[in-house]
């Protein structure tokens, strides 16, 4: 697919009312659910897992195919020279005595003997192995468990591809919604300091007032353009995660991320997250798996030290007859079938050192399932613990905007009427834009350590 049409279909899916495709993002409003679809299609990274998965798959293929006959065909033409008859003193003079069935010893003239010259072979050979100490249906087993780990390992790298992707969208959301705090108090700068320019013309503000909060206008101009620039490079950072095509761009939907900090205000309990930790969680699940991966490391073991049994059929089709001391220019064809048994006697004193290792290593396995387990019960905990305490902040937060705002509407009438000082007003303007920034700041580090959480359990 391309990448136009993969921006079509999300501007589709994001856009409400949106009548045609338009080829760049710049005028649509991205959630974060179209940024995770758009990165399952294009991340590198996920491209990479995925054709590690398909590898996998082949292995599983290829173990099974273990359990089918094989089939082995030879031909071979060839020259032979002449055989050459000697004594068993190995003169080359006299004769030997030749029995030929039928008519008893026969003496040949030693030397060289007649030999057809031009030789052909045609080997065919079927065989099925029906017991090899299990050790087919353990590869089979470890190939499909190795899949499985590749599968997880997919998911796994979209997951850490979308907690990349939410912090670089989060961290848009709250650039975005400082410069909407930085807009708002420049504007109220700016109609404070057309008042004092009237008041100075009557002559009651001071040239000094005036500088006073026209540097406070810079400053806010300066933390302006400060994350105008920061945005540019986390956008930069996200378009090269996800593969934006070149000069395109997007906006962030403040809106719905804002709605969902606002349902964060009923948050599930601890045990509820443990519990979908511990059915979720990619990193358990893959340690689970590598243990069942080592019990058939251990049956492998086990197999080399057991015989195996195959059904063999083979037909010779070979000439000339060499095999006798007349050569004969005739074709013979000989078959067979029968049931080979091979076994190792070596293994029993070989093998054991193998057999413990794997057993050493099922055992190892298993405890780091435990310490997987312990790991993710710990980072459960300190994420929701973080996630408390940033829920508390928020409301903090909003109750110091909420005083903010009282205080600065408060000074500024008492300043409008001469019963404050400038000193005062620039104060009340410094606590509110504070107050303003501290609130956004709450409010996405408290959806961050949220989507953290929903990292954390693989649920993102």
């Amino acid at each position: 697919m391309s990448k136009h049409k993969i921006f079509c279909a999300l501007a589709v899916s994001t856009i409400v009312g949106a009548g045609s495709c338009v080829p760049t993002y710049a005028q649509q409003k991205m959630s974060l659910q179209s940024l995770f679809d758009l990165a399952d299609q294009q991340s590198q990274r996920i491209k990479v897992s995925e054709a590690a998965l398909k590898a996998a798959e082949e292995g599983v293929a290829s173990a099974q195919s273990a359990m089918l006959p094989s089939v082995e065909f030879s031909l071979q033409g060839s020259y032979t020279g002449n055989a050459f008859l000697m004594s068993r003193g190995f003169s080359t003079s006299g004769t030997t005595e030749y029995i030929v069935p039928g008519l008893g010893p026969q003496q040949v003239q030693n030397g060289k003997q007649p030999t057809p010259h031009w030789g052909n072979s045609f080997t065919a050979q079927a065989s099925q192995v029906i017991y090899a100490g299990g050790a087919i249906r353990s590869g089979i087993e470890m190939a499909k468990l190795g899949r499985r780990l590749a599968e997880l390992d997919v998911e796994k790298n979209r997951q850490e591809v979308r907690f990349l992707l939410t912090g670089y969208y989060l961290d848009l959301c709250k650039l975005q919604n400082q410069l909407q705090v930085i807009a708002k108090n420049m504007e109220l700068t700016e109609k404070v300091i057309e008042q004092m320019k009237a008041r100075r013309q009557q002559g009651t503000v001071l040239k000094n007032d005036l500088t006073r909060y026209e540097l406070q206008l810079q400053s806010l101009k300066l933390a302006q353009t400060q994350v105008v620039d920061a945005q540019k490079v986390i956008r930069h950072q996200l378009g090269t995660t996800i593969h934006l095509p070149e000069g395109e761009d997007f906006d962030v939907d403040t809106q719905a991320v804002e709605e969902q900090s606002v349902a964060l205000q009923s948050l599930t309990s601890e045990g509820e997250w443990q519990q979908t930790a511990a059915e979720n969680n990619i990193d358990l699940r893959q340690a689970s798996l590598a243990t069942q991966m080592s019990e058939q490391q251990v049956r492998n073991a086990r197999a080399a030290s057991r015989p195996s049994v195959a059904v063999v059929a083979e037909n010779h089709l070979t000439g000339p007859y060499t095999s006798d001391l007349i050569p004969k220019d005739a074709n013979v064809n000989v078959w067979f079938v029968g049931i080979g048994v091979k076994y190792s006697l070596s293994s029993l004193w070989k093998n054991k050192h193998a057999i413990r290792k794997a057993r050493h290593e099922s055992r190892q396995a298993r405890e780091r399932v435990q310490l997987a387990q312990e790991g993710i019960e710990n980072g459960v905990q300190a994420c929701y613990t973080q996630l408390l305490t940033s829920s508390v902040e928020v409301r903090t937060q909003e109750k110091q905007v909420e005083l903010a705002d009282q205080n600065y509407t408060v000074v500024r009438n008492r300043y409008d009427n001469d019963l404050a000082l400038l000193t005062d007003m620039l104060d009340a303007s410094n606590m509110k834009l504070s107050a303003d920034m501290a609130l956004v700041n709450a409010r996405i580090s408290m959806l961050y350590n949220y989507f953290k959480l929903k990292y954390i359990t693989n649920t993102l």
